[in-house]
């Protein structure tokens, strides 16, 4: 009768001990993963212009490549030029009386089609800046599902941690009474003490790494305040249904982009290279008999030397440089999209074993044991080595949700149109 009855205070023990998560996280306000995207300003619903500065970096970059286009399409100002000659000479020139006052006017004529090719190539600029802070968006909404994932996968590690201890202590408990009773040897004691102690060390790591993971994910939206909670349920997040090498990828959008303005920049360089004239026209007056002239003017530079070559050879290279980097990102991208989408099949295929097969299996064979211990047909240690294979089972699990929410999110990543 005295067995039964410290073998009922275990089993009561591993019960409390294997309490799920989700009723604590319920206890609580936790942070869902929307409301992580519409802090960090990537949620789509989101209509207000975001504070966050991981973004506004970008926004800024864009605005600034609009305005060049703004000023590409300025045309050259006109010159005002006033001349005085003769002045303060010698006989017939001395003083102000045979002083001759020039005002003209000049405007230099853009030829070779240098306003059209500036214009083209501002707005080449502006596509890839704008390209980039859409691609720094996404980049962004990635980061905050990876680090979400990871805060998540941190919580219910800590679930795990927690109850491990309540279990050991339990036992460590029911295995001191049982050696002061005589039932159980003192290395059954001392034993237990140690798991105990050690239950708890792992406890302590897994509330750093807990904190650790929340602080790293609201600092992408700079928030200092103490970090929110988590779940220790993982989110559905569910990648795009069909994933290919779509010429419409953002990644591959801004490689195409970069290439189009170094394109671009080599039709600028090339009539940069066309010399402009200037004409100008204006009046003169000569002091000595007050008499007016108009005069008329044009001014050509002789492209001897300076054709601007330099530069049009080094804006050919930048083209041939984008054009290869161009194509690497789309070998680099079909590869990634390939490994990303086999590397998730594969992590749902083991959260579907583990949480179908796994999982169910572990937790019959310690309710089965708990029976044979019950009955005195097992000792006290295989009921703690079914207990360790079952945590390990939900350990294996929680790894395998995380693998399959990051790559869900690099998935959605690589989508990205």
């Amino acid at each position: 009768m005295f067995a039964i009855i410290w073998r009922g205070a275990l089993f009561a023990g591993l019960s409390l001990a294997v309490l799920p998560g989700a009723v604590r996280a319920q206890e609580r306000a936790v942070l869902t993963l929307d409301e992580a995207l519409a802090r960090a300003g990537v949620d789509e619903s989101a209509q207000v212009q975001s504070d966050n500065p991981r973004l506004i970096g970008p926004q800024a970059e864009t605005d600034a490549a609009r305005a060049l286009i703004d000023q590409a399409r300025l045309r050259p100002n006109p010159e005002l030029a006033f001349e005085a000659e003769n002045i303060a000479g010698s006989g017939a020139f001395s003083g102000l009386q045979a002083t001759e006052y020039t005002l003209s006017l000049s405007q230099r004529l853009e030829l070779g089609g240098k306003r059209g090719a500036r214009i083209r190539s501002a707005e080449a600029e502006a596509r890839v800046a704008m390209l980039s802070g859409e691609l720094s968006v996404a980049e962004l909404s990635r980061m905050v599902r990876e680090r979400y994932i990871e805060a998540v996968a941190s919580a219910a590690r800590l679930e795990l941690a927690r109850d491990v201890v309540e279990r050991n202590r339990e036992l460590a408990r029911i295995a001191g009474l049982l050696v002061e009773v005589g039932r159980e040897p003192p290395l059954r004691s001392l034993r237990a003490e140690a798991a105990l102690a050690e239950a708890e060390a792992e406890f302590e790591a897994a509330r750093a790494s807990e904190i650790a993971a929340r602080s790293a994910l609201v600092a992408l939206w700079g928030e200092t305040s103490p970090p929110p909670d988590v779940p220790s349920a993982f989110p559905g997040i569910e990648p795009p249904a069909m994933l290919l090498a779509s010429p419409s990828a953002l990644r591959l959008q801004v490689a195409r982009a970069e290439r189009e303005a170094a394109d671009a920049a080599i039709d600028r360089e090339r009539s940069l290279g066309v010399p402009d004239p200037a004409i100008s026209a204006g009046v003169r007056r000569f002091e000595e008999s007050r008499d007016q002239a108009f005069l008329v003017g044009v001014s050509i530079p002789l492209p001897f030397r300076n054709r601007n070559q330099g530069n049009i050879a080094a804006a050919e290279a930048r083209f041939r440089a984008a054009s290869a980097r161009e194509a690497v990102a789309r070998a680099d991208f079909e590869l990634e999209v390939t490994q990303a989408r086999g590397r998730f099949l594969a992590a749902e295929a083991r959260v579907e074993t583990l949480s179908q097969t796994s999982l169910p299996q572990a937790e019959e064979a310690l309710r089965l044991v708990r029976i044979g211990y019950r009955n005195g047909r097992f000792p006290l240690i295989e009921v703690l080595a079914a207990a360790e294979a079952r945590d390990a089972i939900r350990e294996a699990l929680i790894q395998a949700q995380e693998d399959r929410g990051r790559l869900a999110a690099q998935l959605i990543w690589l989508g990205a149109q």
